[in-house]
């Protein structure tokens, strides 16, 4: 007993002691981040009091500069008021000697007329009064030599000083703040396979200068100031003067992440991160692949099984096995998330999907392992690669088959698009890029591609990651449901 206490006394002060070395560790790491934190706020408030007296100096130089311009201001337009003064005083004294100069002709004229009334002899007063009938005649045929033209506007009471404007701008006078930050509006957003046009809105935007967009791939960390903080990785569009941006030259089917920095001389804000995504790979099918027994349309869209179909010579590229009427998109896909939707019409036998460059071309995708398929058997359907099939749950209504490829996330998966139910998803470690592939036995279908991943199918990846990885488990298997159907090839 004594042994046994002895034993398990040394293990409890072992424990202790670890415990308190573990606390003092801690305590120590502690007191060194309040060090240094303390230290920080030390700096801070150093920078304040540096920063303070530098603005108190700058408001003095800017409200200095001012006054000087309203000192300036106000000595130029007292000159122009004596200026004015000096030239309409000219002008009236002008008119002024013009009155003086007609008063005494007209007073001249005056007395020469009483005088010609008082000429008691006929003949001098008939002479007489007809030479001061011409006279006043030629002196009231001219208002000018009577009456001299006056200006009354030159009083100078036209003049008006009004700075209630500039007052009201005066007594707004502050000092200028960053602007606040912008906002994105992702639903006026809108892309294409390569492109991507931003749009904001700013509270300040008579206060801005210019707009800095930013932008990088976003993979999926959502630690945002630390994504922010690397640098190296963002692309960065300056003096931007709208409120929008159409960014070119994006990878296709990519996720971005968005920062819109509003700027002015005090300094710059950014606004809210915004996740946006560029639309799938465009692409159409590609005839030098197709089956020599099918018929592609004009826009090469769409491909129908026909027996008479022109004879077409063998390339390597072609499929050209008998029970595998397949064709392959004209792209190869190495990264990003691409979305595209296969109308099936009335065909119940297909298989579609996705296949690397070298898989054979001469049997049905699926059938090995550079090849993953959903298929369609007449009213089975089924999952297929490396030549493992397994039996899924799809409507027989399926008119509408939406294939998503997340390159990035290692999967591939199959909804239906018209009730957005999700039918399977492939866990895949790619090697290679990626063609999609597409096989028939009857009928025909055609192929959407370029399209913006649905909202249904967002959100579904990590519901469906448990079950898929069981699915995967059960095929590396033969399904035992499908021993014996021979008819898919």
């Amino acid at each position: 007993f004594s042994l046994y206490r002895s034993y398990f006394g040394k293990t409890s002060l072992e424990y202790h002691l670890q415990t308190l070395e573990n606390n003092l560790t801690n305590l120590v790491k502690r007191n060194s981040e309040l060090e240094n934190q303390m230290a920080k706020l030390i700096q801070i408030c150093q920078q304040v009091e540096v920063n303070t007296a530098m603005h108190e100096a700058k408001l003095v130089e800017e409200c200095d500069e001012l006054v000087e311009i309203i000192r300036q201001r106000k000595q130029v337009i007292a000159v122009k008021i004596k200026e004015s003064k000096v030239m309409k005083l000219r002008k009236l004294a002008q008119q002024i000697a013009n009155c003086r100069q007609c008063l005494e002709r007209s007073s001249a004229l005056i007395t020469q007329a009483e005088q010609s009334l008082k000429e008691n002899d006929h003949a001098r007063f008939l002479q007489t009064a007809r030479n001061v009938a011409e006279r006043v005649a030629m002196a009231t045929a001219s208002s000018q030599v009577l009456i001299p033209d006056v200006n009354l506007n030159e009083a100078f009471d036209n003049f008006a000083l009004d700075f209630s404007r500039e007052k009201k701008i005066l007594e707004g006078l502050d000092y200028l703040t960053a602007p606040n930050p912008p906002s994105i509006r992702e639903e006026l957003c809108t892309a294409s396979h390569d492109t991507i046009t931003v749009h904001w809105t700013s509270e300040d935007e008579f206060s801005v200068t210019s707009y800095e967009l930013q932008y990088t791939i976003y993979t999926g960390q959502t630690n945002f100031i630390s994504l922010y903080n690397s640098a190296d990785s963002w692309m960065i569009v300056p003096n931007i003067k709208q409120n929008h941006y159409t960014v070119h030259g994006l990878q296709s089917g990519t996720r971005y992440i968005f920062f819109v920095k509003a700027i002015n001389q005090a300094g710059s804000r950014n606004s809210e991160p915004a996740r946006l995504k560029t639309n799938s790979q465009p692409f159409k099918l590609d005839p030098k692949t197709a089956h020599k027994k099918l018929r592609l349309s004009n826009d090469c869209l769409t491909m129908e099984k026909d027996e008479s179909s022109l004879k077409k010579s063998h390339t390597p590229e072609r499929f050209s096995g008998t029970g595998s009427y397949g064709a392959a998109g004209n792209v190869f896909i190495d990264s990003g998330c691409h979305y595209w939707e296969v109308l099936l019409g009335a065909s119940t036998w297909y298989a579609i999907g996705v296949a690397y460059k070298s898989a054979p071309k001469n049997e049905w995708s699926g059938k090995n392992s550079s090849s993953w398929v959903f298929s369609r058997c007449n009213n089975n359907f089924m999952v297929r690669h490396d030549g493992k099939e397994m039996l899924v749950e799809a409507s027989l209504q399926l008119r509408r088959l939406g294939v998503l490829l997340d390159y990035d996330n290692n999967s591939l998966s199959f909804y239906d698009a018209m009730s957005s139910q999700h039918i399977h998803t492939f866990e895949i470690s790619f090697l290679l890029p990626v063609v999609p592939t597409f096989m028939i036995w009857n009928k025909s279908v055609m192929i959407l591609s370029g399209l913006p991943v649905p909202d249904f199918v967002e959100g579904t990846s990590l519901d469906h990651q448990e079950q898929q990885q069981q699915q995967m488990g059960l095929c590396r298997q033969e399904s035992p449901y499908l021993t014996g159907m021979k008819n898919c090839h």
